[in-house]
């Protein structure tokens, strides 16, 4: 009896549930949100839906009602611009998103069983989202927008890895993942990792650049590149993942056989080196962040401490194998420079301690990023930083020369003087000015104080007046300046201005041509291995057809070479005819000499628009008249007429565009032309009534951009225009040049394209302006 009772209430706060959600759905009606009515075109709802968006962004607005009155804005654009939704909400007062409803309207029993057959029931369900404005707490500080995603997320991605999330409302696998998705950003945000979520209904731009058709979807961004997640969202797959976004070379594996090569690295590399010893058999994934973070200024290695090998380590160095040790190297590799040992090393206690050995005791300026950073400008007479820089030529470092000044630099570290050098033969422009004119300083190192005093190059120095030996004079003479200076900083009496230093660790242009090339290479084969049949039908498709064509070439090319060696050698004009057809396209003989007796004119639609505009060859265009079915024929025989002469080049491609259909694409790409379609007030009624018709577009399908010709005539009274016979795509010249083009009536309307002929002449001449645009819409 308690369990049948039980069962009763669950049922009872079911149906109670599922009324309160029907009734919250209909309360919620997008024509009221919009402020247009049922009768609305597509082009009204686009037009209130950009005034309202930019009235109620949340950027922009600091009403606290802002965020969710921009929701409901979009959530109504979202219905009213799809026409299915609009007609599912039209005719039942739902979009048919969670119904499933696509049939006619049934009685309301039938619609509650059809919607209780359509989820599954259990605890999980409770937690279901019922308002779609509604988002989880725990993700808004997460949510990215794509001007956050491209000027901070893109670029920080160089230092730490990111993971992010695509959700959207009336999403059930969503809120399946929610509990092991916020365990994942807890541990992982504490290491270091950037987290953020993407709202796919919000954020539709955003979500498309970074490839997600589907939600959930999560994904990781490293180094500007995105790798999408595959596996079950489980906690130790993302951490998994997240660990497979670092480069697997950025941490060392170090033993008694390597660590002496290890950290001698220094003097090509450049750089400190950080030893982790460690009982775990692989490095921590916080290790690896910070070696990621830091990859710049330092180079790391692990040691397994429960390894055989590493004993000799362990005892030079009287590691203490119980506990996480962390000693960084600079240029002696028999004593650390520094160590931290720690039961549980943090990640501040980490960064803290890398962040302060960031730098070798003298470091060898190798561009000029780093010369900003170990000597910087000087801000105020509090502030001053100078620099001890020693110029050497190459491959001297194990000369007395710069042992004495590293030991020098090891004995007089202070905050305010850096240790720096310079290979003179390297930087020749940069010593030189530095160095004194006389002849005792060639092919011999010298010591140069300096502080800089400005961004542009403007140092103060002074040089010591003999060459560097490494003597205990020179110490000497070298340790009064320095105690000169902190009294009387006026003993830099030099002046100078250096160029910039040239980056010496830049790869050469072969190497980044290779790194280039096999990161996109690997690009394709990650997302031929991870996209779905639906993605991949278009490359399959474009795969097979290149195969077929090819296949057809062959066997075609088999069967005529059997016949030429029949046949006699061509004359010497048909080799002629072939050389010239070589030459470019836009040349103005070829372009003055049309090859058929009439034009080909084929109307731009959903079918011909990718052939005959997105994948159009490099090098042609596709020049498209503007009209509407009222001045089809009109407009189509002048237009013609004034392009045949044109027609003699193979690059050139004639289409005509509806304006009855493709109004809105049109609108679009004239807002990228400065006054070709300038916006009116928004309060202008007839601004959806503008007569484009007779206007002209060249297209350039390859590089984004366009051409814009405007008719130097107008007609506001379309009635005016006569009846004319109908043409096919294709115009035979012959009739339009033998018949009258149209009634007296269409003659108005044809002065429209009296001055195309000239137009054509810029055009190939390319002394047209060019608008150029993002990418090319979808003519839908």
């Amino acid at each position: 009896m308690g369990v049948r009772t039980l069962s009763l209430s669950w049922q009872f706060l079911i149906v109670l549930v599922l009324i309160l959600q029907i009734l919250s759905a209909l309360d919620f009606d997008p024509y009221r949100v919009l402020r247009v009515s049922r009768t609305a075109s597509q082009a009204d709802i686009k037009k209130a839906y950009k005034k309202l968006a930019r009235e109620w962004h949340p950027d922009k607005n600091k009403d606290p009602g802002a965020e969710d009155k921009f929701i409901q804005i979009s959530k109504a654009y979202e219905i009213l611009s799809n026409e299915e939704k609009r007609s599912n909400f039209d005719r039942y007062g739902d979009v048919g998103e969670n119904t499933g409803y696509h049939q006619p309207q049934q009685p309301q029993s039938h619609h509650f069983h059809h919607f209780h057959d359509s989820f599954y029931f259990d605890e999980s369900f409770f937690h279901f989202p019922f308002h779609s404005e509604r988002r989880d707490s725990s993700d808004e500080k997460y949510l990215l927008h794509f001007s956050h995603y491209v000027n901070e997320v893109v670029p920080d991605s160089f230092r730490k890895p990111y993971l992010i999330k695509i959700t959207s409302d009336w999403c059930f696998s969503c809120i399946h993942i929610e509990p092991v998705w916020k365990e994942v950003v807890q541990e992982l945000e504490g290491l270091g990792v950037g987290i953020g979520v993407v709202h796919a209904g919000y954020e539709r731009r955003l979500a498309h650049h970074l490839g997600a058709h589907s939600t959930p979807s999560i994904l990781g961004i490293i180094n500007g590149k995105i790798s999408f997640f595959h596996n079950a969202v489980v906690r130790e797959n993302l951490r998994q993942f997240v660990e497979s976004l670092i480069p697997g070379n950025l941490v060392e594996k170090v033993s008694d056989k390597n660590y002496v090569r290890f950290l001698s690295g220094w003097q090509h590399e450049n750089k400190p080196h950080v030893l982790l010893f460690d009982h775990m058999p692989l490095a921590p994934l916080l290790y690896k962040l910070i070696a990621f973070a830091y990859k710049d200024y330092l180079s790391f290695g692990y040691v397994y401490v429960g390894l055989r090998g590493t004993q000799e380590m362990t005892s030079q160095y009287n590691v203490n194998t119980y506990t996480p040790t962390m000693l960084v190297f600079k240029e002696h590799i028999d004593k650390p420079a520094d160590v931290v040992q720690a039961r549980s090393l943090k990640k501040q206690t980490i960064e803290d301690f890398v962040s302060q050995n960031k730098y070798l005791l003298a470091a060898r300026l190798t561009s000029q990023k780093m010369f900003h950073e170990l000597c910087p400008v000087k801000r105020s007479h509090r502030q001053r930083k100078y620099c001890v820089l020693l110029m050497i030529r190459e491959g001297t470092k194990s000369n007395p020369d710069f042992e004495a000044f590293l030991s020098f630099a090891l004995a007089n570290s202070q905050d305010t003087v850096r240790f720096v050098h310079v290979y003179s033969n390297r930087q020749q422009e940069f010593a030189n000015t530095l160095l004194p004119s006389s002849e005792i300083f060639q092919g011999k190192s010298a010591v140069s104080i300096l502080e800089r005093r400005n961004t542009a190059g403007k140092v103060v120095y002074k040089t010591l007046e003999n060459p560097w030996t490494g003597s205990e004079k020179d110490k000497f003479i070298l340790l009064g300046y320095l105690d000169q200076l902190r009294r009387d900083p006026a003993l830099l009496s030099s002046e100078a201005i250096l160029l910039d230093l040239v980056d010496e660790l830049a790869p050469v242009f072969f190497l980044r041509w290779i790194y280039s090339t096999s990161e996109y290479f690997s690009d394709i084969w990650d997302s031929v291995l991870h996209n779905n049949w639906r993605e991949m039908m278009p490359l399959l498709s474009l795969i097979f057809s290149a195969l077929f064509i090819l296949f057809g070439t062959v066997i075609v090319q088999a069967f005529s070479d059997s016949n030429e060696d029949r046949e006699s050698r061509p004359p010497e004009k048909e080799v002629n005819e072939k050389t010239e057809k070589t030459e470019t396209c836009f040349s103005k003989e070829n372009s003055r000499i049309p090859k058929k007796g009439f034009v080909e004119v084929t109307e731009l639609t959903d079918v011909t628009y990718m052939s005959n505009l997105v994948r159009l060859r490099p090098g042609h265009m596709n020049v498209v008249l503007i009209l509407s079915n009222s001045t089809k024929t009109s407009l189509l025989q002048k237009f013609a007429f004034e392009v045949y002469t044109f027609t003699g080049s193979s690059c050139l491609h004639f289409s005509f565009l509806s304006l009855d259909k493709h109004r809105e694409w049109l609108e679009y790409l004239l807002e990228f032309a400065q006054d070709a379609a300038p916006i009116p007030n928004q309060y202008d009624k007839h601004f959806l009534e503008r007569d484009y018709t007779g206007y002209v577009l060249a297209l350039n399908g390859h590089k984004k951009y366009f051409c814009l010709f405007k008719p130097q005539k107008t007609v506001d009274d379309e009635e005016t225009i006569g009846p004319c016979s109908d043409l096919d795509s294709s115009l035979h010249l012959g009739e339009a040049r033998g018949k009258p083009f149209c009634n007296s009536g269409s003659k108005p309307l044809k002065g429209k394209l009296s001055k195309l002929s000239l137009w054509m002449e810029r055009l190939l001449e390319g002394s047209l302006q060019r608008f150029y645009i993002p990418s090319w819409p979808e003519l839908d």
